[in-house]
């Protein structure tokens, strides 16, 4: 089970969003009396262990096992299945109750869907002639604090459902998170969004307070939110841990460490609560390595001392405390050693070159011929793609089919569908958007940075620069460059505040005034459809000095790399 973070220091008080969720899965539990099986989806299982203890589960007389497609062993009469929507898991859930038919178990079924029932389930039921058997609700888990400052929605595919198989519904969701959290709040008064997406959930947002409004006098805090699309510039992440749920796997002995009978530890990333982390987790990794190397230095120049010299009582309690923090050093020294292996090989290099080539719009016929070159070398595939689409051309499209198998067409047709992949049929804008918003800063000062930039040496995400706008100043000052970009943009009062004075952005509120009422900060949620760790490092590493603080909700923290496998199918 995943840690579950620390969140005394949020700037709301998202404990209690959690000790909501884990009220009403309590609630769930009570309600089915005696011992019961909990048979949880494995993705939803990753996502309630960052709000309740699975001994806490254990108390009231649950057995806890995984859904899959191997039938649930256990001898509760009662069985409890807490899943997505997903018709596959239905079918994993059909074939359990029909084998506990066939050998003439008697067993109470309850199939709890997170966040919300669907027809399409229902459906599958009802063709499996199970769905009398059943007692169907749900578990309104819309939302889940995986630190402080970030939220997150969990839905794994919503990039792919929204622009390739058309289904919308997770914009309903997402719209639904936040009309929640108004109800917790109050109404966030400034709504500004970019792309169809973001309109849509902007739309859906609205009709949801007119249908179902939150009083104004219980808004407690002020808020301006933003909705922005990542384009296909998130493709620049580097991710080599596979991040999951706030935490990483690693195999034991990169750590440098020898446990009998483990051969991975689960090591907790996003919050603070590690303190040479919240020093390090905003830094470009260079400096991450000197500031470990420095320290690792230190710690060497007083342990000497120490054996060589007379020390007081006082330097030896100094000393001591020092030692407290050995083993977090160790750990990051570890985990830099281990990145290290990766980002000094030539090939890393060579693609993190191209890929500032291609966003710098020179060179593109070494681009060209070094895209050719992975295919050929039939280089992992979603390397080729990473590039390609950063690229937005098709032009390698069938010497992929016929260097990888015409199996991955479907691939190439999601990534066009998706619209992260396809040939520029006029001029391209990147090179009026790239000097309009900065997204290439030279001479970045690695050592004293002041400019997000400097993480990517020199790179500043498209949607980065948005945000800042936004926050900032809003989007008058940019909307010719908006035109330039896809999609639509809106910036709107909500609420009370739909007839109020002019308050355009939040800069106007200068520091003496950056505070409602009652002297507390401002607060930004920034509600994104794909989100990257790095950028919301980016972000919230050049926040603190704003007058404001920032909250991220996003459907699912990603890299280039699983947003790229999202889209991967073969034929067959």
């Amino acid at each position: 089970m995943a840690q579950i973070p620390n969140l005394d220091n949020a700037p709301i008080n998202l404990i209690s969003i959690r000790e909501q969720s884990q009220k009403e899965l309590i609630n769930i539990l009570k309600n089915i009396q005696g011992k019961k099986c909990l048979v949880i989806d494995p993705k939803l299982g990753d996502s309630l262990s960052l709000i309740i203890q699975t001994s806490l589960l254990k108390e009231h007389g649950v057995e806890l096992r995984h859904l899959s497609a191997d039938h649930i062993q256990t001898d509760c009469t009662k069985v409890v299945y807490l899943v997505r929507s997903q018709p596959n898991l239905m079918r994993h859930i059909c074939s359990n109750i029909h084998h506990d038919e066939s050998k003439g178990l008697q067993r109470e079924y309850h199939v709890y869907f997170v966040p919300h029932r669907t027809i399409v389930c229902e459906k599958v039921l009802e063709e499996e002639k199970l769905h009398n058997m059943v007692t169907i609700e749900e578990y309104p888990l819309y939302i889940v604090p995986m630190d402080e400052d970030v939220l997150s929605f969990e839905l794994d595919l919503a990039y792919k459902e929204c622009q390739v198989d058309g289904d919308t519904s997770s914009l309903w969701h997402i719209a639904k998170a936040i009309h929640k959290l108004e109800f917790s709040f109050g109404v966030i008064p400034n709504l500004r969004a970019k792309g169809k997406a973001s309109m849509r959930v902007a739309d859906i947002l609205n009709r949801m307070q007119a249908e179902e409004p939150v009083n104004s006098s219980d808004i407690i805090m002020l808020y301006s939110m933003v909705m922005p699309e990542i384009n296909t510039l998130i493709l620049l992440d580097r991710e080599f841990l596979n991040i999951k749920n706030g935490s990483i796997e690693l195999d034991v002995s990169i750590m440098g460490l020898q446990q009998e009978g483990k051969k991975k530890l689960k090591f907790h990333l996003i919050q603070r609560s590690d303190k040479l982390f919240k020093e390090i987790w905003d830094l470009n990794f260079e400096v991450v390595v000197q500031i470990l190397r420095q320290k690792a230095t230190s710690m060497k120049q007083d342990y000497t001392e120490m054996t060589t010299t007379s020390q007081s009582v006082f330097e030896l309690k100094d000393f001591v405390k020092k030692l407290n923090s050995l083993p977090e050093i160790t750990r990051h020294i570890n985990l830099a050693q281990h990145l290290t292996t990766f980002t000094s090989k030539p090939s890393f290099l060579g693609q993190l070159d191209m890929e500032h080539t291609i966003v710098e719009s020179q060179s593109y016929d070494i681009c060209f011929d070094y895209i050719e070159e992975l295919i050929h070398k039939q280089e992992p595939l979603t390397t080729v793609l990473r590039l390609l689409i950063l690229f937005f051309v098709t032009n390698y499209g069938r010497e992929l089919l016929h260097s990888y198998g015409f199996e991955h067409i479907t691939t190439l047709n999601n990534l066009e569908k998706a619209g992260l992949f396809k040939k520029q049929e006029s001029r391209s804008n990147q090179l009026t958007i790239k000097r309009a918003l900065q997204l290439v800063v030279e001479d970045t000062d690695i050592a004293n940075p002041n400019d997000i930039s400097y993480v990517f040496s020199g790179y500043a995400p498209l949607s980065i620069r948005l945000i800042q706008h936004a926050i900032r100043s809003g989007w008058r000052p940019v909307e010719e460059i908006l035109k330039l970009l896809p999609g639509p943009h809106l910036e709107t009062k909500r609420g009370a505040f739909s007839n109020s004075p002019s308050f355009d952005s939040l800069s106007e509120i200068s520091t003496g005034i950056a505070k409602v009422s009652d002297g507390r900060r401002a607060l930004c949620l920034l509600s994104l459809l794909e989100v990257l760790p790095l950028q919301r490092f980016l972000l919230f590493g050049f926040s603190e000095g704003m007058a404001y603080d920032l909250i991220i909700a996003t459907t699912k923290i990603v890299n280039g790399q699983t947003l790229v496998e999202t889209f991967m199918e073969k034929l067959g």
